[in-house]
């Protein structure tokens, strides 16, 4: 009987991508597992049976970092900075989101060479090795050694937003009472690499609408956000919610006037994929693995200046106004990034692996 390790320890943090990640792919991987399989997930404390009782569950600690109890054929890490490595003959996976550490202007030459270097031992021990975007794989062909013998595969992330979830449609957010202007809409942790105060500006170009900036906030840089909008004049039409729960991130995508996006650094770009379910118009930068989610149907920042940014914003609202067919193109791409369509092909890759 195979038997199958996924590090899903990252169910920690359900706010952040990664843990969706772990929460949707381990639910499908559960749900498609093949015949004679054995899968053991590594969860976070409390989580022992999110993923039903068909399957074993090991808790994660300081401790299992040194030692995974039992024996397995294949051992996937779901991230790359997985603190969790088999000690054994086990096939391992490594999946690669990004290489966003590269791009950060707050860590030193020093501490990116050294997380190269980490980096490039698990790429080492790894026996496949895949990617969430053709844009990080690229960039791991670029910045590590990786033989011809072990190709990059590329298997997307999926969305988990359901039939049910859009036709679903709970109660106004406590936040939003009493006011129905407009508003536009970006999803994500309030970081430097997001670009986010770029947005800012076009809440002077359009007067008439309020700009919501949902996700952690825990950073430094939403203060300086904060700061930036009042001395622009805005503040009062800017919303930062912080991190919020899935049903009110499902409604604000049902209800924005459309997704802005003007991130710098993406392994794939998860909101974009979700706000494009909803049929909303998307506006994102054309860098790194951004324009392969919204392909031909977003709109996009080719820089962030303030005036062609709202002119691009502008000419988009107009142009999905006057295409009626726009939101039906948006629905159908969204729809190939699925949680199924991802765990079939891992699970081709699983068996691959057991019977080369």
């Amino acid at each position: 009987m195979p038997s199958l390790f996924i590090d899903a320890e990252r169910l920690r943090d359900l706010n952040s991508g990664l843990g969706q990640v772990c929460l949707h792919l381990g639910h499908e991987l559960v749900r498609q597992c093949h015949d004679g399989w054995k899968l053991t997930f590594l969860v976070p404390k409390g989580e022992v049976g999110v993923f039903g009782d068909t399957v074993s569950y090991i808790e994660a600690s300081w401790l299992r970092k040194l030692w995974i109890p039992g024996a397995y054929e294949v051992w996937h890490c779901l991230h790359q900075d997985s603190a969790y490595l088999p000690h054994d003959k086990a096939k391992m996976i490594l999946t690669i989101h990004d290489l966003n550490f590269l791009e950060r202007v707050d860590y030193s030459e020093a501490k990116k060479a050294h997380k190269l270097v980490t980096l490039q031992r698990k790429v080492d021990r790894a026996d496949a090795l895949t990617a969430i975007s053709d844009y990080t794989a690229s960039v791991v062909k670029q910045q590590l050694r990786v033989p011809d013998t072990k190709p990059v595969r590329v298997i997307t992330n999926g969305v988990a937003i359901s039939e049910h979830d859009l036709r679903a449609d709970g109660p106004r957010p406590a936040f939003l009472e009493g006011n129905d202007q407009p508003y536009f809409l970006f999803v994500g942790v309030l970081h430097p690499k997001k670009n986010i105060h770029t947005l800012l500006p076009l809440l002077e170009a359009f007067p008439d609408y309020r700009m919501i900036l949902a996700g952690p906030d825990g950073h430094p840089y939403a203060q300086y956000i904060r700061e930036q909008a009042q001395k622009l004049g805005i503040a009062d039409r800017l919303l930062m919610p912080g991190a919020v729960d899935e049903p009110t991130k499902l409604w604000l995508y049902a209800h924005c006037e459309a997704f802005l996006f003007p991130s710098l650094s993406e392994g794939f770009g998860l909101p974009v994929a979700e706000a494009m379910t909803f049929g909303k118009p998307v506006f994102i930068s054309n860098l790194t693995s951004l324009p392969e989610v919204g392909g031909k149907e977003a709109y996009y920042f080719t820089d962030f200046e303030p005036e062609n940014m709202a002119k691009v914003l502008h000419d988009g609202l107009h142009d999905f106004g006057q295409n009626s067919l726009r939101q039906e193109r948006l629905r159908k791409r969204a729809a190939g990034f699925s949680w199924p369509k991802v765990a079939t092909e891992y699970w081709q890759l699983y068996e691959g692996l057991v019977n080369p």
